[in-house]
């Protein structure tokens, strides 16, 4: 975490262990509000890999799973990293500031994917850097939030994914109520304390629920290389593109889709307990046997634990799925924002 905006929140009364918010004084208040109010969030959970360069498009389309080519200053987009057997490495967004390209993802796996990527540069025309600590990201959400906005800006992205660059911050919709700010370290106080005028400052785990109820997945280091893209419903959300050219895993995504069905999907669930990303999962329905693993999981407002979950669609048909063991606590399925082809 840049080490200005860290002492900022902490002045701000932010518990912030190992760079990243846990809370502001009251984490199940938090999550409460993130339910039913305006929230503001530091989301230094994650970090940003710049990738600039007079050929950074052709390198990125030739490496992620979207057409990089339909990113561009008021458009952004979700994509992924994958292994040339089609696992994923690491899911993106991604945004454009004039011709650099910019990969949000977790912190905890900027350092490795950035060595990943360079390994593909060779004579390329591209840099490729770890911007993590000269960007801070801010989430807003919640009915306030685009009003909000319009009043301190003047105005808000109204489609998904959308981009808006302003004086000193640019903003991306990434929800019906929710944005993604990114702004400088100088500029992030004034703007973090302007916006508390009507939101209330959580911590990190809040916005993970806000991902997770939106049914949008974040790889970690817990689940690299353990779902191909469909498992994890990247191309519902716009991460896959199957229409461009070759990228590592492209062939294996493509059949897949084209000669196959994959037999995993990913769900929405709450347990009653506690959950944790790369939990193996069991089903008596395919006899004991592992039928899936959670993807992410957090607390949720009301207690337990909300999380999405990659399993087998027969075991998720059969609304048996348990945690940690064919013992072990059940999930209770609940309806993702979008919907899963039959």
């Amino acid at each position: 975490m840049n080490p200005d905006w860290q002492a900022f929140l902490q002045r701000q009364h932010a518990h912030l262990p190992d760079g990243i918010v846990e809370h502001f004084g009251n984490a199940q208040d938090e999550l409460m509000a993130s339910q039913n109010g305006t929230v503001l969030c530091d989301l230094s959970q994650f970090g940003i890999l710049k990738v600039s360069g007079e050929e950074a498009q052709n390198f990125l389309q030739n490496l992620l799973s979207s057409d990089v080519r339909e990113v561009g200053a008021q458009q952004a987009q979700i994509s992924s990293l994958n292994t040339p057997k089609g696992r994923i490495l690491a899911t993106f967004l991604i945004w454009q500031a004039d011709a650099d390209y910019y990969l949000h993802l977790p912190r905890s796996l900027c350092a490795t994917i950035l060595k990943r990527l360079s390994m593909y540069v060779l004579r390329a025309k591209v840099k490729i850097e770890d911007a993590s600590d000269g960007i801070i990201c801010l989430g807003l959400s919640g009915e306030g939030a685009t009003a909000l906005l319009q009043l301190h800006f003047g105005s808000a992205p109204q489609n998904t994914l959308a981009v808006e660059h302003h004086d000193n911050a640019s903003i991306i919709r990434v929800g019906a109520q929710r944005y993604q700010i990114n702004t400088t370290p100088q500029h992030a106080p004034a703007l973090w304390q302007n916006l508390l005028a009507s939101a209330r400052p959580v911590g990190a785990p809040c916005w993970d629920w806000l991902n997770i109820r939106s049914g949008i997945p974040v790889i970690t280091p817990a689940t690299q290389e353990q779902f191909v893209p469909q498992m994890a419903n990247l191309e519902l959300i716009g991460g896959v593109n199957f229409k461009k050219g070759c990228y590592p895993g492209q062939e294996i995504v493509a059949r897949m889709q084209y000669l196959g069905k994959s037999k995993r999907r990913m769900y929405l669930a709450h347990i009653a307990g506690y959950a944790q990303a790369g939990k193996q999962l069991f089903s008596a329905e395919v006899e004991g046997q592992i039928c899936g693993m959670v993807a992410n999981a957090t607390a949720a407002p009301g207690g337990g634990c909300d999380l999405l979950a990659v399993i087998q669609i027969s075991s998720h048909d059969a609304q048996s799925v348990h945690l940690g063991s064919v013992e072990g606590e059940s999930l209770q399925f609940l309806p993702l924002p979008y919907a899963i082809p039959a």
